[in-house]
């Protein structure tokens, strides 16, 4: 994706063991995902409101089986 710079940090969850995770970088308005084992992969885009009501979801365990 052109319009990512190289040099924007991505980053891991502290639990993450394997190295097979996801990666989270901020630019400007956006909260970009990526899978850390393709980092020239697909790039999900998310508004910083989607981003703060999916994590809400995560911390009120809305996606515990």
């Amino acid at each position: 994706m052109s319009d990512i710079p190289d040099s924007l940090p991505w980053r891991r969850s502290r639990r993450c063991d394997s190295g097979t995770c996801v990666e989270v970088a901020v630019l400007d308005d956006e909260v970009l995902v990526r899978d850390s084992k393709d980092p020239h992969g697909p790039v999900l885009r998310y508004s910083r409101a989607e981003w703060q009501a999916f994590l809400a979801g995560v911390r009120e365990g809305e996606f515990d089986r």
